[in-house]
């Protein structure tokens, strides 16, 4: 079971939660993937709304490692996320959002500057 306020999400994966959660560590691992050197950056970077699979695998891999659950980008890569890729992404943007907050209801807080966006709607 997942707990929010912890800033978990889960991954669903042939019908099974898989907790995730990105730790300060799992945080510094994706500012050195995506070649930022801080946490306002790594935010921008995300703000762009253009994910591709590798960050997708990058953000799932890092967040699932965050919850306990050892695995590398390429193991990620080859699950069955339920709702296929959709759900992948689904999944990483949920996990971004639970990280950096959600900023669908257009409040402004200290911290929005390295929030992502929310996605655009389908």
């Amino acid at each position: 079971m997942v707990n929010r306020y912890r800033g978990e999400t889960a991954l669903m994966v042939e019908g099974q939660a898989l907790p995730m959660r990105l730790t300060l560590g799992a945080l510094a691992e994706l500012e050195q993937a995506f070649a930022v050197d801080s946490l306002p950056a790594l935010g921008e970077r995300f703000a762009t709304g253009r994910l591709s699979a590798r960050d997708v695998a990058r953000i799932l891999a890092a967040g699932l490692r965050g919850a306990g659950r050892p695995l590398g980008e390429d193991e990620v890569r080859e699950m069955a996320f339920d709702g296929g890729l959709n759900g992948g992404i689904r999944a990483a943007i949920a996990l971004l959002e639970a990280t950096f907050g959600d900023t669908t209801d257009g409040t402004a807080t200290p911290e929005a500057d390295i929030r992502p966006p929310a996605p655009p709607a389908a």
